[in-house]
Formats: C-alpha cells, sequence, structure tokens
C-alpha cells in the first residue's frame, strides 16, 4: 500500500503522523512524507519587489520555515519507521496544494494523509484551508486525521456509485481488516409547509407526503441492511443504522454521539428524497465532522 503524508509541524499534522504510524500496513508497503514550502513573497499574495533590508528579511522567513519543516519531516520519519514499512521524506516548494497532489500522482499514491488543519503562519498553510482542496483534486482517497487512531468507522451510504467505491475501499483494504462498521443511510424527510396552497389542497399534500416518507425510511433501512450484510460477508462486524433530517448534520451529530473515530463516504452521490447529497454532504461533513474523514473521490 503506498501512502502519502502531508506533514507540517502542527499539531495536528503530528496527530496524522500517528494515526499512519498506527494503521496494519501490510508487508512491503511504503509511506512518503511531504512538506511544502510555499515562496514567502507567494504566501503573502504580493506582486511588488522588496528592497534593501526587508528583502534580506524574507529571504531568513523562509529560511526558517524550510528548517522547521524538515525538522518535521524528519519526526515523521522517526516515528514511521519499522520493518518492512519502506518511508522516504521530501522537501518541495511550491502552492500546498497542488503539490500535494501532484506528489501524489507521482508515486501513484492508494491514499492521502493530511491532518485538519496547519500551524496558521502566514509563509507555511501547507493543510487546513488546503485540505478540501486536496480533497477535491486527488485521484486518490484522501483521509483527513483528526485523531491518532482509525477507531470505530461509520460508511455514509446513499446508494451511489462513489458510496459503492468507499464500501469497496472498506472491503478491499486491509487497514481496515476486522473493523466495526456502523452503515449510516440518511431519509430527509421534513414535512411541507402549508403557505402557498389553496384550501383543502395541503391536507391531500401532505397525505401524499407522508406515504412517500413513509417509503423512504422503508427504502434507506433497506439499503442500510443490505450495505451491512455485504460488509460482513467480507469480514468487517457491521450494523446498519437509519437516521432521519439533514443528511450531513445527522452524520456529524451521530458520529461525535457514537464515539465515531472515521467517518467512511463517497464524494459524488444521487440526489431526491431518499438519497444522500454527497457532492455537498462530503464537503459538510468534512468541514464540521469532530473525527477523521476518509474520503472516496468518485472514479472518472
Amino acid at each position: 500500500m503506498r501512502i502519502l503524508l502531508a506533514v507540517d509541524g502542527s499539531v495536528c499534522s503530528d496527530r496524522a503522523t500517528q494515526l499512519v504510524a498506527s494503521l496494519p500496513l501490510p508487508p512491503e508497503s511504503a509511506v512518503r512524507v511531504v512538506a511544502v514550502l510555499q515562496p514567502f513573497a507567494d504566501a503573502l499574495a504580493l506582486s511588488y519587489a522588496a528592497a534593501g533590508d526587508a528583502s534580506a528579511n524574507m529571504e531568513s522567513e523562509e529560511e526558517r520555515d524550510a528548517r522547521h519543516l524538515r525538522e518535521a519531516i524528519g519526526r515523521a520519519e522517526t516515528a514511521l519507521r519499522r520493518d518492512g514499512l519502506a518511508v522516504d521524506g521530501f522537501l518541495v516548494r511550491g502552492r500546498p496544494a497542488s503539490s500535494i497532489v501532484d506528489e501524489a500522482a507521482t508515486m501513484k499514491a492508494d491514499l492521502v494523509v493530511v491532518g485538519s488543519r496547519g500551524h496558521g503562519t502566514i509563509a507555511t498553510m501547507v493543510l487546513g484551508s488546503t485540505a478540501a482542496e486536496i480533497v477535491d483534486h486527488a485521484a486518490c482517497p484522501v483521509l483527513v486525521a483528526r485523531g491518532n487512531t482509525l477507531g470505530a468507522l461509520a460508511l455514509a451510504d446513499d446508494g451511489s456509485h462513489s458510496a459503492r467505491g468507499a464500501e469497496a475501499v472498506l472491503t478491499g483494504w486491509p487497514i481496515f481488516t476486522a473493523s466495526h462498521v456502523q452503515v449510516l443511510t440518511v431519509a430527509e424527510v421534513a414535512v411541507p409547509v402549508a403557505a402557498g396552497f389553496t384550501p383543502g389542497l395541503y391536507d391531500q399534500v401532505l397525505e401524499s407526503y407522508t406515504k412517500s416518507v413513509d417509503e423512504a425510511r422503508h427504502e434507506v433501512a433497506e439499503q442500510s441492511q443490505t450495505a451491512a450484510h455485504r460488509l460482513v460477508a467480507a469480514g468487517l462486524d457491521a450494523e446498519a443504522i437509519t437516521l432521519e433530517g439533514d443528511a450531513a448534520a445527522e452524520i456529524v451529530k451521530h458520529a461525535q454521539a457514537h464515539h465515531i473515530g472515521t467517518i467512511v463516504m463517497g464524494t459524488r452521490g444521487h440526489t431526491g428524497l431518499t438519497r444522500l447529497i454527497l457532492g455537498s454532504v462530503a464537503r459538510n461533513v468534512l468541514l464540521h465532522a469532530h473525527c477523521s474523514v476518509l474520503v472516496v473521490r468518485e472514479a472518472r
């Protein structure tokens, strides 16, 4: 298995390193540790040329950041190194998100792991705000780490091709062997308001909508059970759970209440009463979840 780990020396970056170190990787796996040095002038979004002592200060600032990032790479390499695992580290220069995506493509990574936030200095915003961009553009799954281990898993399932891709990652990757997985499906069942309906018509609309809601509940429950059975057949410990309401909000709330360590979900899905809208749902979960989020991009 080939993993690209992006580091920047922050606490969140160290947490991502610890998570990767905890993974039961198969023999002959490889981890590439990458830190990105963003040129100081680029980080400030300035187009003018500084002169005199200001230029020297900018140069020393960049050198300091480079030393900081090399130290972060070294710590990560030390934490990760073990028998049967090849570990190498690189400091690259450029735009953080683009550089990480390019490095992942170069090494043909199976997984990119990033921390949820960087350490915040203006010259080295390697993670944090760029994590969503990496998720959008990386050709492989991206794990945004918020914990030291994967912990208990939740699969957000809407029956789409992207959800099946996320399921395939769970069943196919050895790091998930024998894991416990909660399969979450969400029925969006908000009752329509009465405003704008002619007298008597709202009752008919509500009756029709109630029937649709019942069908939606049944469909998502069946969908969740079917996916859980497939995971069990693949050797995982799985249970089906049906939620109701706004998809992203319910997934985040459930994950926090049940101490989920990692949410696994696809990047795109179907729309409609019984479906998650995984494009926007994945982004909202990524932004608001208190746990790690593994986003599996739908194959193009």
